[in-house]
This record gives C-alpha cells, sequence and structure tokens, in this order.
C-alpha cells in the first residue's frame, strides 16, 4: 500500500539534471521528429536510417538517464554528480549544434 512512501527527490544536483535531461529529451524529439517530416524527401536512405537511429536511441537514452537521477541522484557521491555534469554538458552541446546548425543550412 505504501510503495513509494520509500522514492526521496531531493534538489540536489543528481535530481536537477535529472528533470532537465527528461525535458531535454522529449524536446529534442519533437524536434527532430518536426525535422526529419520536413526534409525527409532531401536525404540520401543511409542519411534517413542514421537519423531514425539518432530520433529513437538520443532521447531514450537522455529520458532514461534523467529518471534514474531525479530517482537515485541523492545517492551518488560527488564524483559521480561531477562526472554525469560533464557528460550531461557535453551531450547538451551536441544537440544544440545539430540543432542549431539544421537551422543555419536550412535558411
Amino acid at each position: 500500500m505504501f510503495y513509494l512512501a520509500q522514492v526521496n527527490i531531493g534538489a540536489n544536483p543528481g535530481a536537477v539534471l535529472g528533470l532537465f535531461q527528461t525535458i531535454f529529451g522529449l524536446f529534442y524529439f519533437v524536434f527532430l521528429l518536426f525535422k526529419l517530416i520536413r526534409i525527409n524527401n532531401r536525404l540520401s536512405n543511409l542519411a534517413l536510417i542514421l537519423y531514425i537511429v539518432q530520433l529513437i536511441l538520443l532521447p531514450l537514452f537522455l529520458v532514461l538517464s534523467g529518471f534514474i537521477l531525479v530517482f537515485q541522484g541523492w545517492r551518488l557521491d560527488p564524483l559521480l554528480q561531477f562526472q554525469q555534469i560533464i557528460i550531461s554538458i557535453l551531450l547538451f552541446y551536441f544537440s544544440l549544434k545539430d540543432i542549431l546548425s539544421n537551422q543555419i543550412s536550412r535558411n
């Protein structure tokens, strides 16, 4: 009856990063889906397959990692939280670079 009574969600850096990863993963999925709908006739078959794999895997990994960090981020020691922050910054940089470079090349 009280199964969720032991869920501990705090406002530590791990949980905040997990929430940000989850929201960004959903945003990236929607953006890439609309982008593929717009440009699917201009892409070769290999490029379309790579974009579809990117559409499936990257948001899935972001959302899954975000949920893990939200619910278990309080258990990470500071070194692992720092490692997650560094990897997330790198992932957000490459994702935003992908979004912006495609918008610039389209215009």
